[in-house]
């Protein structure tokens, strides 16, 4: 498969949105798919069946609307890159062009980002850190464990737990935690 410049999807984000899950890039069978987290061993979905009743069984549309009705938004940290195939570790990093988040934070809605996995929350640090620093001193930042089918290191439960707790906890100005929760 040849290296393609590949584009991220629309935020979805309402008025309500609290916390914003933030991806690096859509993979392979989510950009055929043209919805997040569509490969069916990514566990993204079965974890928001369990968190917030936005399960796989369900239709996208119904899906993303649970999201949001739960003060849940998606969207990813990257609006382009040149990548082979779908791991984040295949993304050219020269080739990289962030997505457009700081006009969104400005709204004053979003007051937690949770990143799915390292890749995720490297690149928001990479392209926005300086910025999220300066302008949002007190925005919630959580790398959380990557739902991917690649993170075999940590078992269903390990993930469910920790996203659970990330998406539970009531979304509070914090001095901005950046580790693994």
């Amino acid at each position: 498969m040849p290296s393609a410049r590949v584009h991220s999807f629309p935020a979805v984000i309402g008025a309500g949105t609290r916390i914003l899950i933030l991806g690096s890039m859509p993979g392979v069978a989510s950009l055929a798919a043209q919805q997040y987290y569509a490969h069916p061993r990514n566990q993204f979905w079965s974890i928001m069946g369990v968190v917030c009743g936005a399960g796989p069984e369900l239709p996208y549309a119904r899906r993303l609307q649970l999201l949001q009705d739960r003060g849940l938004g998606l969207w990813d940290v990257l609006q382009s890159c040149v990548r082979r195939g779908s791991l984040d570790t295949a993304i050219e990093l020269d080739s990289v062009i962030a997505n457009e988040l700081l006009p969104l934070l400005r709204q004053g809605n979003v007051m937690r980002l949770c990143c799915n996995g390292g890749t995720a929350h490297a690149a928001l640090q990479r392209h926005l850190g300086q910025s999220l620093a300066r302008e949002f001193p007190r925005l919630d930042i959580r790398r959380l464990p990557s739902t991917s089918p690649a993170n075999a290191s940590w078992s269903y439960q390990r993930k469910l737990r920790a996203w659970r707790r990330a998406l539970r906890e009531p979304p509070t100005p914090s001095a901005g935690a950046t580790g693994l929760q």
